[in-house]
């Protein structure tokens, strides 16, 4: 008995110390792992990446990106006693209105003070939130679901960015607007219409930057091996080749001369000849990206590349640059003009003068119809069709803008109608952009070379410049042809009978067309709506030469002013003007005898 009872308290002695030995060696793995299985002091910084800008050729900045941060506060932790001196100081940093403040403050909880806190304004609040702090203003907040207690201060945050445009209404429409987006919390922008949104991809940011890891006591991140690390890449700036200085001196010159058109709108357009470049695209339809009101909603669209229309006799130099290309017409041989009058199907044709016979070449400096109609019969419908697909029509020209439009040519089938091969001749029957008729005109201006046109000129970013490959260009025209063409335009401002004899400035080379065309209205034409147009080129001393376009779209000015002579044609020698004024351009110096015009001799087109 006394044997089991000693055996028994040997095993009892045993079993405790092996129990010993286990919960020591629990408490040992315990421990060690225990560092393991808490959860580690963690931080994050976080940066949002920005939008890239949109720059003038000459610097300023057209488009930028701002960016914003919230302040928040939850209201259980203000100490009731210090609310008023709260409200006082955060106003007194944040420039917000007192009431407006403490209407917020009246909800219980976690609140937003602001969402668009400028980064200055962050940094003095920031300041303001750890005096605060330091204080006591903020006391502890026991949650009675949870139990957790807690003090949080006021908080400031990214909320997101800001598109800010410092030029305000400066060459809107073509450089669009954008809208707001939510990515993860944070409010982000992207392109809507123009050239935001035509190079958003571009401008768009990247990749935020955030960084994750164990942080110090004083909460600062360690960046050990454990760290995480996202670089942020903001987006491209875009750098255009419209300098902002001649942009606005040609809108503001554009506007007057709307207003006292009356006029529902003026386009300009000013291109490179060799290069594409375009260096001015005004619209008097502007309005302010930062702030678009409903007023605005007509303006939004760049009539430039989105409308289209009939342009009238614009249109006779790309017939007769065809005729010259097929080499089915002589600029001496002499067409019978039939007196300025004939018969196209059930309607009377009519020129302004009644001549019998004219030129060949002066059908297009008299701007004649009738001759138009004579001539361009010698071109086959395939002939018409494909040559004035050649020169872009019917087609979009690539410039970078938004939402380009086409027009409308009319079918192969139909242009073996004699009446719709005539009517084409002299602009009716066709639909074209400004672009368009831009482009086709270069064309003429470029020896023949048909080159896209492009606002932007390069990217940039962190210093680095990166350039666009050079455009795409097409013979579509033979240099011969061209030079012969450009040659009659400028006898259109040399000669006295030419309907843009009053563009012509001493010193420079300059060459154009007319072109007034009736709106179409239902049941045929309006007598009170017209288009009046205005294209050619100039060429100074140095060889610089430019391809520029006005549109005058719908003058209620009474006659004679619906007239391209008497309304486009008149901008587009201010726009040389000021081009001249402002370095673009060089006369040679030439001793001239200057003779005024009487209205009468004007020819009207």
């Amino acid at each position: 008995m006394n044997q089991n009872s000693s055996q028994s308290k040997v095993y009892i002695v045993f079993i405790l110390i092996i129990l010993g030995i286990s919960i020591f060696l629990t408490v040992i793995f315990y421990r060690s792992s225990i560092e393991r299985r808490l959860p580690k002091l963690q931080s994050s910084d976080y940066t949002s990446a920005m939008r890239g800008s949109i720059l003038s050729q000459d610097g300023f900045s057209l488009a930028s990106s701002q960016k914003l941060f919230k302040a928040m506060v939850d209201t259980r932790n203000i100490d009731p006693n210090k609310k008023e001196l709260f409200i006082k100081l955060y106003t007194l940093y944040s420039g917000d209105d007192p009431k407006k403040i403490r209407k917020i403050l009246a909800k219980k909880g976690l609140v937003t003070l602001s969402y668009e806190i400028d980064a200055k304004g962050a940094a003095y609040l920031k300041e303001l939130a750890r005096k605060l702090y330091r204080n006591k203003v903020f006391i502890a907040y026991q949650d009675p679901k949870t139990g957790i207690v807690s003090t949080q201060g006021m908080s400031i945050v990214e909320s997101g960015e800001k598109r800010l445009y410092m030029a305000s209404d400066a060459l809107t429409p073509t450089i669009g607007y954008i809208k707001k987006i939510e990515i993860d919390g944070i409010t982000k922008v992207e392109g809507v219409k123009g050239i935001e949104k035509v190079y958003d991809n571009l401008l768009s940011s990247t990749q935020d930057e955030l960084t994750k890891g164990p942080r110090d006591l004083a909460n600062t991140i360690i960046l050990s091996k454990d760290a995480e690390l996202s670089r942020r890449i903001d987006g491209y700036n875009v750098v255009l080749n419209i300098p902002l200085k001649l942009q606005k001196i040609l809108e503001k010159m554009a506007t007057a001369k709307m207003n006292e058109l009356i006029a529902k709108e003026v386009i300009i357009g000013v291109m490179e000849a060799k290069t594409g470049a375009i260096i001015s695209l005004v619209s008097t339809s502007r309005y302010n990206p930062s702030s678009i009101t409903k007023k605005d909603y007509q303006s939004l669209n760049s009539t430039a590349s989105e409308y289209a229309y009939e342009m009238g006799s614009v249109m006779k130099p790309f017939i007769f640059s065809l005729l010259l290309k097929a080499g089915k017409i002589d600029p001496l041989e002499i067409i019978n003009v039939y007196g300025g009058k004939y018969k196209l199907g059930k309607r009377v044709i009519t020129d302004s003068h009644k001549n019998d016979i004219l030129s060949a070449q002066d059908i297009i400096v008299e701007s004649s119809n009738v001759g138009m109609i004579q001539i361009v019969d010698r071109l086959n419908e395939f002939e018409i069709y494909n040559g004035l697909l050649d020169f872009g029509f019917s087609r979009k020209t690539g410039i970078d803008l938004s939402y380009e439009q086409v027009g409308n040519m009319p079918s192969i089938s139909k242009l073996k109608n004699k009446v719709y091969k005539s009517t084409i001749s002299y602009g009716y029957g066709l639909q074209a952009t400004f672009i368009q008729l831009l482009s086709a005109y270069n064309a003429i201006t470029n020896d023949g070379v048909m080159i896209t046109p492009r606002i932007a000129n390069h990217l940039e970013k962190n210093s680095k410049t990166y350039k666009y490959k050079e455009q795409e260009r097409t013979q579509v025209l033979p240099k011969s042809s061209a030079q012969k063409m450009k040659e009659i335009l400028v006898k259109v401002v040399e000669s006295p009978n030419g309907t843009a004899k009053r563009t012509k400035i001493p010193g420079l080379i300059i060459g154009g067309k007319t072109g007034t065309a009736h709106i179409a209205a239902s049941g045929g034409y309006s007598d009170k709506r017209y288009n009046a147009n205005f294209f050619g080129f100039v060429r100074d001393k140095n060889g610089k030469e430019y391809t520029i376009g006005v549109l005058v779209r719908e003058p209620m000015r009474p006659y004679p002013y619906y007239y391209a002579s008497w309304s486009a044609l008149p901008i587009f020698k201010s726009t040389v003007e000021l081009m001249i004024e402002n370095g673009y351009l060089t006369p040679a110096k030439i001793e001239t005898k200057q003779t005024k015009n009487k209205d009468t001799d004007i020819i009207l087109d």
